[in-house]
């Protein structure tokens, strides 16, 4: 049954094996400027060009021993950091006085190669570069996370997710080598290889967030792509039966006999959630003559309960969530139509509401205004956590009823091989695990103080509870035991001590829950 007003269901478009010659490039990225050229397309024209070999080689090198240098000439025994201008973390840490490895230069793909669907790329690369690189080839990153700047090296070492991961696992499963800048000063290359001496290191990096080394260069696997993703919105009346269709769909990667590329969810209250289903298309589906745009005053979570079907462009695809931070730009106004119509169309981008949150940080103005009225503290609840599917009911209650943030954001995910186990964020490699996403604020009582974290520290135990893990890109409160016994560290203390045998990079648990 259709909602009012809505076109009718697609019924043309649905091949799901891309065209992609592998034999010349050339062509090949001739036909998808074509297939994929237009409005808000930068396969047309993208930012990152790359190298010949040669080439890209010596300036990697170049960039290496200049880096080499900086680390050198950071005393022993002072804290080492990035110096970047943009982050994804929503951890405040103590300031220092030492200057941050300048690794601005580290942004940009070296080598695509379409034959073997690989690209060899630098660690700071944003994704919003290294899709803008990979699309005129007619492919992308198996996983490519949601927000445009956060980087290839950061949601290898800092986890990532997205729709595909369902079939492919996080980003880091994708990786097929790396170098790394470890604690030693030493560049280390890292791969899955049974045989390769610095496996454990290459096991290890996923989750460890800077403090085992630094991502360099990274060969990634890429896939196909195909011009259009055609969405199909599935609505359920409880989460009992949104888990029970993820357990299904995670496994048959089929529904009404069509191939599932993509899989996530929205959930908007106990009564009203959706699975959002995407498959690719080099055609546009019967019944629409242009893909839907929600990059100007259109907003896409919107559209999840307006509509039932909808089509984007690739790269709208990819990017649909970045234009309005999930739904988080409401908090900025840029959700009101006087105020959008304003906003340059360039600055709808989370990297804009980032700095908009940085500066609140930093001057505290929301701080000051909830004082200046009376207004009860509110304690920051930004976090993205791991469920079992068939806890995932059990989760949601009790978010409902402790937290209350909505929307909330869900992503299926299961282990891409099934075998490998990554020991810092190790996960029942059989199982089909449920991220769930929600970020906000929530009011205090008066008088409290939302420093203590009670509200994010209930979350930590319910998810322990239920035999989840949550994601350290935000604040945590756990025990040094529990610490370690969550994210692996009695093995982490060993590839630690190999690595980084003089601790000059900071301990993972000092870093995401002492803030240092």
């Amino acid at each position: 049954t259709r909602r009012r007003g809505e076109r009718a269901p697609p019924t043309g478009g649905w091949s799901h094996t891309a065209t992609v010659r592998d034999s010349n490039g050339l062509v090949r990225q001739a036909r998808w400027r074509r297939l994929l050229a237009g409005r808000n397309c930068a396969c047309a024209t993208p930012r990152v060009s790359t190298m010949g070999d040669v080439d890209a080689d010596a300036r990697y090198q170049q960039l290496v021993e200049r880096l080499k240098q900086q680390y050198a000439a950071i005393p022993t025994g002072s804290p080492v950091r990035l110096a970047k201008k943009t982050s994804n973390l929503f951890r405040t840490r103590t300031a220092i006085d030492t200057p941050g490895l300048d690794v601005a230069a580290f942004d940009g793909v070296l080598h695509v190669d379409p034959a073997a669907r690989t690209a060899d790329v630098l660690g700071m690369t944003t994704y919003e570069h290294l899709v803008d690189a990979t699309l005129p080839y007619g492919l992308m990153p198996l996983v490519v996370p949601q927000l445009k700047t956060i980087t290839l090296g950061g949601a290898v070492t800092g986890l990532g997710i997205e729709s595909s991961s369902f079939r492919e696992g996080l980003p880091h499963e994708s990786v097929i080598e790396m170098d790394v800048l470890t604690g030693s000063g030493e560049i280390v290359t890292a791969s899955g290889a049974v045989d390769d001496p610095n496996r454990d290191l290459y096991l290890s990096f996923p989750n460890s967030y800077g403090s085992l080394g630094y991502a360099l260069r990274l060969k990634i696997e890429l896939a196909p792509i195909q011009a259009y993703v055609v969405l199909e919105h599935l609505r359920y009346p409880s989460a009992s039966a949104m888990a029970d269709a993820i357990a299904e769909f995670t496994v048959s990667r089929t529904h009404h006999g069509n191939q599932i590329d993509f899989l996530d969810g929205t959930v908007f209250s106990p009564e009203e959630q959706y699975l959002t289903i995407g498959r690719w298309s080099n055609t546009l589906p019967v019944g629409y003559t242009k893909p839907s745009d929600y990059t100007g005053m259109n907003i896409y979570y919107r559209s999840i309960q307006q509509r039932s079907f909808d089509v984007l462009t690739a790269r709208d695809y990819i990017w649909r969530w970045d234009t309005d931070w999930f739904w988080c730009s409401r908090a900025f106004g840029a959700q009101k139509p006087a105020i959008r119509r304003l906003w340059p169309k360039d600055k709808l981008r989370s990297d804009v509401y980032w700095k908009i949150i940085a500066a609140d940080r930093k001057y505290r103005f929301s701080d000051r205004q909830f004082k200046l009225f009376g207004k009860p503290p509110k304690e920051e609840v930004i976090q993205d956590i791991e469920i079992p599917v068939d806890r995932l009911p059990e989760f949601l209650d009790f978010f409902h009823k402790e937290i209350g943030i909505e929307p909330v954001w869900v992503c299926p995910l299961r282990s891409r091989d099934g075998v490998t186990k990554w020991p810092l964020y190790e996960m029942d490699t059989s199982a089909t695990y449920v991220n769930v996403g929600f970020w906000s604020t929530v009011a205090r009582e008066p008088g409290s103080n939302p420093a203590d974290g009670a509200l994010n520290r209930l979350i930590e135990a319910e998810v322990t509870r239920l035999d989840g893990h949550k994601s350290l890109y935000s604040s945590a409160y756990y025990s040094k035991d529990e610490f370690d016994r969550l994210y692996g560290g009695e093995h982490y203390e060993q590839v630690k001590s190999r690595y980084d045998p003089q601790n000059r990079l900071t301990d993972l648990f000092a870093k995401v829950v002492q803030r240092r």
